[in-house]
């Protein structure tokens, strides 16, 4: 049995947080533009509506320009592309996020399609995940861009690692693939279909776990020693009727298999906005050099 180390995602996030605040004001007071993002959510999704509270918050707290247009859940999907196709050509605005879920009368890609590559902090443009996929400079979503730094943090270079990222989603499992590959892992994709699941996870120094289901990833199915990081979140109800948020991994039968894992909440969650601030510094500096060359 080995002491199995609670990676702090929430600590690490303040910290990512408050370098983000001074190179946002080093920013400013050399370039005399002030990073800023726009949020645009669509309906009253209570989940969504949280986040993006807390995004304006933190955007705020970082020394950036924080927008938002909140658009009822009939807002017809021409409007939604409109209003996007005018925060493409607001040059106050480095970075536009569109809330997901969308509400089903409205055609996601194609929203997503409209924003610039250049200002798509959540990497979720096919140009930017085309770029990734070749090893170009490209915008990285957010939650992988947070998995991988938290295991630079907690392991130092990941050069010949084993990597199995359990799902291939394009969210999650597919570009944090691409960044491990980035960082010299050898990466293993794994997925419902896959033949000996739990066999592929022993296998790996790195588990990721991004399917979101509850508790899938068992304690035996963990390489003595390994590095957990839990991507999921999912909120299940006990037999009192109380709910509790669980990961994708059975945090309890994990302790003293794992090296070091995430607990959730308090893991990746929190990287997520930090992130997406370091994402929308990244894009304003890229702006800001095409503008000035």
């Amino acid at each position: 049995m080995v002491e199995t180390r609670r990676i702090d995602g929430k600590a690490f996030a303040e910290g990512l947080r408050a370098r983000i605040g001074k190179e946002v004001t080093g920013f400013l007071a050399e370039t005399g533009v002030r990073p800023g993002l726009a949020v645009v959510l669509v309906g009253e999704d209570p989940a969504s509506s949280v986040y993006v509270r807390n995004k304006a918050k933190q955007t705020a707290e970082a020394g950036m320009a924080s927008f938002e247009y909140k658009l009822p859940a009939d807002e017809p999907e021409a409007a939604v592309l409109a209003l996007v196709e005018a925060l493409n050509r607001d040059p106050g605005v480095h970075g536009i996020l569109v809330q997901l879920p969308l509400p089903a009368h409205i055609d996601a890609q194609k929203v997503l399609a409209t924003i610039d590559p250049a200002k798509d902090v959540d990497g979720f443009h096919v140009v930017n995940a085309g770029r990734l996929a070749i090893g170009l400079e490209a915008l990285v979503p957010c939650t992988p861009l947070g998995c991988v730094m938290l295991l630079k943090h907690e392991l130092g270079p990941l050069a010949g690692l084993k990597a199995v990222v359990l799902g291939r989603s394009n969210i999650v499992g597919k570009p944090v693939a691409q960044l491990l590959l980035r960082e010299d892992c050898t990466v293993t994709i794994a997925h419902s279909r896959t033949r000996d699941l739990p066999g592929e996870c022993r296998q790996a120094d790195i588990l990721i776990a991004a399917v979101g289901r509850p508790e899938m990833v068992r304690g035996d199915w963990i390489k003595p020693g390994a590095t957990v990081i839990d991507v999921g979140i999912n909120r299940v109800v006990g037999d009192a009727g109380t709910s509790r948020l669980v990961g994708d991994v059975a945090f309890a039968e994990a302790q003293g298999i794992a090296g070091a894992i995430t607990p959730v909440p308090g893991g990746v969650g929190p990287m997520t906005i930090a992130c997406l601030l370091q994402n929308t510094l990244t894009a304003a500096r890229r702006i800001q050099r095409a503008t000035s060359s």
